[in-house]
């Protein structure tokens, strides 16, 4: 007689809230720091130069990482797709959000599961006002590639000012950000994404005295992170002033500065693979 088929394998329930009560209840933001290398943003938070983020990290630290892509547009559409950034343990490791798919192994009891390609229409099917505030090109809306990812929500933000160039990037998203959320009736749930621009190559604006001709560096990708710091409060501040919050803020990929030769990202190196990930709740203001 043939052995009975082996029950499919489900993670045990880790430390992430159950989404199944999350959705429908909480509003939430996902902050994607675009190209934010893991080691840097540690080395920040440890030196005590990200203080406003440092107030809501699950323990004061960064959790270790690796990147669904190599950059911003495929690692966006498996983010999207459910796919965040995977603990850098071993696993499996349930996720957060799931479209129904046999034979899943990172699908647990915690899991919202969903019918949808993507967890952004999933949301507004339970009644969420989905809205983009895009930052590097890929969110631009000025092409066909360009309108991909923000053509998931449906609402969607790009602003020239938003972008790799402005060295007011993420000031000008987060007031975008305000005026959205204080359009929006208090009674309607909310996710918000940004995709933040200030990290991007070129950063090197964001570090007094440095210049066009010199470049971008380590050094610069550093300073770009204490200018989204800076103003990072503003953003969770108008987030909680609704309702409670749950917040996802993680880069999408790193990049590298000379890293073993290597320059840039959409590479297989260990500065674009492992970023920083962090989870929590806003706890409403109001």
């Amino acid at each position: 007689m043939p052995s009975p088929e082996p029950e499919p394998h489900e993670p045990e329930p880790g430390p992430d809230p159950d989404m199944n009560e999350v959705i429908g209840r909480d509003d939430l933001l996902l902050i994607t720091l675009d190209t934010l290398r893991f080691d840097v943003a540690a080395e920040l938070l440890a030196a005590g130069r990200l203080p406003n983020l440092a107030r809501h990290l699950p323990g004061g630290e960064w959790e270790k990482r690796h990147a669904p892509g190599s950059f911003t547009y495929a690692s966006h559409q498996a983010i999207f797709a459910g796919f965040l950034p995977t603990p850098a343990t071993p696993g499996p490791h349930p996720r957060l959000f799931a479209a129904r798919f046999e034979g899943s192994e990172t699908t647990a009891g915690r899991t919202f599961v969903y019918d949808t390609p993507d967890f952004v229409t999933a949301l507004a099917a339970e009644g969420y006002r989905t809205v983009c505030i895009g930052g590097v090109g890929f969110f631009n809306k000025r092409g066909p590639l360009g309108s991909v990812l923000p053509g998931l929500f449906q609402d969607s933000h790009w602003e020239q000012e938003f972008s790799v160039a402005s060295p007011i990037s993420f000031e000008s998203q987060v007031a975008r950000a305000e005026a959205v959320i204080a359009a929006l009736p208090v009674q309607r749930r909310l996710f918000l994404f940004v995709n933040v621009s200030a990290l991007h190559q070129p950063n090197w604006f964001h570090l007094p005295g440095a210049t066009r001709d010199a470049g971008d560096s380590r050094e610069t990708h550093a300073a770009a992170m204490e200018y989204v710091d800076a103003h990072i409060g503003r953003l969770f501040a108008a987030m909680s002033g609704r309702r409670r919050c749950f917040t996802i803020v993680c880069s999408d990929h790193g990049t590298a500065y000379g890293d073993g030769g290597f320059t840039g990202h959409r590479l297989g190196h260990e500065a674009v693979w492992t970023v920083p990930y962090a989870q929590f709740f806003l706890e409403a203001s109001v």
